[in-house]
Formats: C-alpha cells, sequence, structure tokens
C-alpha cells in the first residue's frame, strides 16, 4: 500500500489524519516540522506528501516548492490559512490539491484515493500515444520529447493527457477542473491556468511541436 508523510506541527492533527488513512490500509509517517522532513528525503521519498501551511521554521509553501524542485509525488495542502490566496498559491507551487481546516477526515480520504486512482495505467488497449515529436507511454506514465524524458507532477501529467487524448478539442476550464481535480469551485479556475503554465512552459523549453493553445473566455486545447 502506498506511503503518505503527513507533516503538520499540531500532533493531535497528525495523529488524527494518522488513524483515518492507517485504517485504509495506508503506510503513515507523521513530521512536526519542513526540516525534519528534508532530512528525511535524504533516505527516501513517500508515495505522497500531506502538508500544513503553517509551520516552525519554514513553512509548507517553501517546503512543496523545493519537494517540486526533484519530485513529481502528489501533494495536498491541509491548513487552517483557508483564504483564496493561499490556496490559488499552493496549486501556482505545485500542489495537487487543498483542504482548509477544519476539515472532514473522510473528505480528506477520498481525494487522497481519487488522486491514487488517476494515477494507477488505465486499461484502455492504446499504451502508446504519439504527438508529433512527443510520445506518452501510458503504462509507465512517461512522456518523453524528441527522445528526451520530461518530468511532470501527478496534476501535470492528468491535465496533459485529457488533453493530448484529444488533440485539437477544446476543453472548459471547469471540465478540465472535475475530470483532473473532481471538483468546481470558481476560484480554483486559476489552479487550471496556472498548471496550464507550467505544462506549456516545459513542452516549450523541450522543443515541442504540438502546442497548447487558450480559447480565450473557456478553456484550451491541444494543437498538434
Amino acid at each position: 500500500m502506498a506511503v503518505i508523510w503527513v507533516v503538520d506541527d499540531e500532533e493531535n492533527i497528525r495523529e488524527l489524519i494518522r488513524r483515518y488513512l492507517e485504517k485504509e490500509g495506508y503506510t503513515i509517517r507523521t513530521f512536526a516540522s519542513a526540516e525534519a522532513v528534508e532530512s528525511a528525503l535524504v533516505n527516501s521519498a513517500p508515495d505522497m506528501f500531506v502538508l500544513d501551511i503553517m509551520l516552525p521554521g519554514s513553512d509548507g509553501l517553501d517546503l512543496c516548492r523545493r519537494i517540486r524542485l526533484s519530485y513529481s509525488q502528489p501533494i495536498i495542502f491541509v491548513s487552517a490559512r483557508g483564504e483564496e490566496f493561499d490556496r490559488v498559491l499552493g496549486l501556482e507551487l505545485g500542489a495537487d490539491d487543498y483542504l482548509a481546516k477544519p476539515f472532514s477526515p473522510r473528505e480528506l480520504v477520498v481525494r487522497i484515493k481519487n488522486i491514487f486512482k488517476r494515477l494507477q495505467p488505465t486499461e484502455n488497449s492504446t499504451k502508446q500515444l504519439n504527438l508529433n515529436n512527443i510520445s506518452v507511454n501510458l503504462e509507465q506514465r512517461k512522456i518523453t520529447i524528441n527522445g528526451e524524458e520530461i518530468t511532470f507532477t501527478a496534476k501535470e501529467y492528468d491535465l496533459f493527457i485529457l488533453l493530448a487524448s484529444s488533440p485539437g478539442r477544446p476543453f472548459s476550464r471547469q471540465l478540465i477542473l472535475e475530470k483532473i481535480w473532481g471538483y468546481t469551485y470558481e476560484v480554483e479556475e486559476r489552479a487550471v491556468d496556472d498548471t496550464i503554465k507550467r505544462i506549456r512552459k516545459k513542452i516549450r523549453e523541450k522543443e515541442a511541436l504540438p502546442e497548447l493553445s487558450t480559447v480565450w473566455g473557456y478553456g484550451y486545447r491541444l494543437d498538434v
């Protein structure tokens, strides 16, 4: 079963999350600070991070930024700081989801299961997508451009595959939110825009021929 690291400076919150997730069969390791997580990453990495924003020393946003320099594993923020700015900034930094305290542990479990479900290879008979100079191995969740592998976070990969599966078809921001994040909050449409921005930057840097196009006032499509 998947390994999840829970990072929160409040022991009661750490233990609450641990109890609920261990009941679901996950292996849980808890941390009270960002520094403890970074020390542990020297030896191993989990399958998912659950981070609080308000931490002693370096906060969760800084930790998320540093994790994303080397790791693509999913990140969920669970924080009392539920303002729009914090949610959007967390998603801009590469987090996959955000829950504001107080939260339902059951909802956290559902969000985690949905993310892991999307990470599993599909039973689609097509195991490979070839889009000009971009190749996608759907079984390995591996994307190469001109033969060079490109690193996407889980959400970036899922969003790219959604668009790549129907080249030329425009997808609305709300539909993307439903399919990739599993919910439709207007404020979170920024998350779609920021994720597209990161994908676009990465594929342009590798000189990809397909282009991520903006459909103004609606959403996005992948032009091949």
